[in-house]
């Protein structure tokens, strides 16, 4: 099976919306609109029971849908930038929407994510570039912040390994009551 995760589509008025902010970065491999998401849980590759089995087990979840606003544009890496993106406020409906995934992929025997929590948009990978290039690029840009969107449901994603970035396919989707 190819490599799974878990994560909220973005609507295309917003795609559309952060596509504007692509460019000012010599060498950055800029992520393509359609396939902007925000991810809830590296899953990675796995077997075909597994798969299944995830697929079962994210149907489990009884969650409400809830607003989300992106604000903020930032990096990841320090002083060996490797990744842009556009930050998620962290509701408290999203904070706890990843920790039951992370919750329930651990209860099958997936290692836990060694990082923190950290919701946001992948605009740009990122290899042998300035810092000074990335802190112009985000000076440049100034504060983004979005109309807030309504997140009515989550996604099984996958991926192909080689690609690194997509295109991503919508294995299983999940809705969100209320």
């Amino acid at each position: 099976m190819p490599r799974l995760f878990t994560g909220i589509e973005i609507s295309p008025a917003i795609a559309l919306e952060l596509a504007a902010l692509r460019g000012g970065i010599p060498g950055a491999r800029w992520v393509e609109p359609e396939n902007y998401h925000l991810s809830l849980r590296f899953i990675g590759d796995v077997d075909g029971a597994i798969g299944r089995e995830i697929i079962q087990l994210l149907g489990l979840v009884r969650r409400r849908g809830f607003e989300l606003t992106l604000e903020g544009l930032g990096q990841f890496g320090g002083r060996k930038p490797r990744a842009v993106f556009v930050a998620a406020s962290p509701r408290p409906l999203l904070i706890e929407l990843q920790a039951e995934h992370e919750r329930l992929l651990q209860r099958i025997g997936l290692p836990p994510e060694p990082r923190k929590y950290t919701p946001h948009i992948t605009l740009a990978r990122l290899r042998d570039v300035s810092t000074h290039r990335v802190a112009d690029y985000l000076a440049s840009r100034g504060p983004y912040r979005s109309p807030p969107f309504h997140v009515a449901r989550f996604v099984l994603f996958s991926a192909r390994a080689a690609t690194g970035g997509g295109p991503y396919v919508v294995e299983a989707a999940y809705p969100l009551d209320g």
